[in-house]
């Protein structure tokens, strides 16, 4: 007969917790593919039971950003910007063959006769499954975005720098950059 692990206690009484590991994820791209990768990634983490974390910087902050409305920034520039980059997970393009839109509809035509979702469905399957998304607030501020999360879908609750993007990555087992 085996003889069971014992498990330590961390004081009187207590078990040690054991701590999940960690995926994080840093998403820079605005690209329809992109995107469909990091939220394929994070969700398949979350169901194996891992801590998720995405992090939208530069053009990956469209994938997060409201479909509906505009952004009000300040500054003709920061202004102009966001006129001409929109963003919102409905107006995502491939970065390749997209061919005036027409390679980006057919993308989507053929996800939806395999039955895979959509960006909007994987962000709201990612969050239903604990997976963390966090704007960047020192992209906000170049980008002329107000820091705060009214700029952005509901699912998104965090908004943070780098530092603490960093202090995430040092504490994941694995750190992907898309």
């Amino acid at each position: 007969m085996a003889a069971t692990p014992q498990v330590q206690t961390a004081a009187k009484g207590e078990e040690k917790k054991e701590e999940r590991e960690k995926l994080t994820i840093a998403v820079l791209s605005g690209d329809l593919e992109r995107a469909l990768a990091a939220f394929m990634l994070a969700t398949t983490g979350a169901s194996m039971g891992m801590e998720v974390n995405m992090f939208f910087t530069f053009w990956g902050l469209n994938i997060i950003k409201k479909n509906e409305g505009s952004m009000k920034s300040k500054g003709l520039m920061r202004k102009m910007l966001n006129w001409m980059n929109r963003g919102g997970s409905k107006r995502l393009k491939l970065s390749r063959f997209n061919m005036m839109g027409m390679g980006t509809w057919m993308m989507k035509k053929l996800m939806k006769e395999t039955n895979m979702p959509s960006v909007d469905e994987m962000i709201v399957m990612a969050k239903e499954m604990g997976v963390n998304m966090i704007a960047c607030t020192t992209t906000c501020g170049v980008m002329g975005l107000p820091a705060d999360t009214d700029s952005f879908r509901g699912e998104v609750e965090v908004m943070a720098g780098a530092a603490y993007f960093l202090n995430e990555a040092r504490k994941s087992k694995v750190t992907l950059f898309i």
